[in-house]
């Protein structure tokens, strides 16, 4: 269960949505109208939105509980932000034999669908964890800390689009795609960066908590700075209504196998 719930929701990066800037035309004389209000990107999200998943690992049948939650829309590094936390506990047997408690956070500005924050905050038997990292997208920079018995900082060159684990995962619920499309984007997590090859197949039938639902089938490749695959089979489902809920991830790690799968939705 080691740093289980960080690396599986880690596997849910996907396609960005930010829009590409397009540069004004010079005028002569310059213009004197005013810039067109800048205008919040549609998500099928909304706050207060509550995703609960039941966890299995390796060979446990359910070995613990995540929570995803829209906690709040706010003013936030001067612009607007969503405020997005999940949550990860093993089942009362697993705590029994590994204390274990994650917890993820991003703001996720609401005009550019970008990560401006990230955070995780991890305690694992008596150890305590804390990694964040603070976009500069005007810089394309990354500031990143981990404190734990003591503090490190680092700062890395970002691509201007990239995003957070956690971030991405919400991102890609507001990306249009068709079957048989094929995205890359970069990620930036824990100070390391990496990249994303993603492909759209589907939509086919999943049974669910819910019920048997339409469903796009995500099988996404994760690259480290190597250039190195991390993980395999990896398969992430997106109901195919208005919501695009994340129905189930699931694949394999060099530390086990996972499934995640959406017990409740509200």
């Amino acid at each position: 269960m080691r740093r289980s719930l960080v690396v599986v929701l880690g596997l849910a990066l996907a396609a960005s949505a930010a829009a590409t800037a397009q540069r004004a035309p010079r005028q002569t004389p310059p213009s004197s109208r005013a810039a067109a209000p800048r205008r919040e990107l549609p998500v099928p999200f909304k706050v207060g939105e509550t995703l609960t998943y039941d966890v299995s690992w390796s060979s446990y049948l359910t070995a613990g509980t995540a929570v995803l939650t829209v906690r709040e829309k706010k003013p936030s590094f001067n612009s607007t932000a969503y405020y997005i936390v999940a949550e990860g506990r093993p089942t009362p047997l697993v705590s029994k034999l590994y204390s274990l408690y994650y917890k993820m956070d991003t703001l996720l500005d609401s005009y550019t669908l970008l990560p401006q924050r990230g955070s995780i905050y991890s305690e694992e038997g008596g150890q305590h964890h804390f990694r964040e990292t603070t976009f500069d997208r005007a810089a394309r920079r990354a500031a990143f800390e981990n404190r734990s018995t003591s503090t490190v900082k680092s700062d890395l060159v970002v691509p201007p689009d990239v995003q957070d684990a956690l971030s991405a995962l919400y991102v890609l619920r507001a990306v249009p795609f068709r079957a048989g499309d094929r995205m890359t984007m970069p990620v930036s997590d824990s100070g390391k960066n990496y990249k994303l090859v993603l492909q759209v197949a589907g939509p086919e039938r999943l049974k669910t908590s819910l019920g048997e639902l339409a469903a796009w089938r995500l099988r996404p490749i994760i690259y480290d700075a190597d250039n190195q695959p991390v993980g395999r089979d990896i398969s992430i489902w997106l109901s195919d209504d208005a919501r695009r809920l994340p129905l189930k991830l699931q694949g394999d790690l060099p530390v086990g196998s996972f499934v995640l799968s959406l017990r409740d939705a509200k």
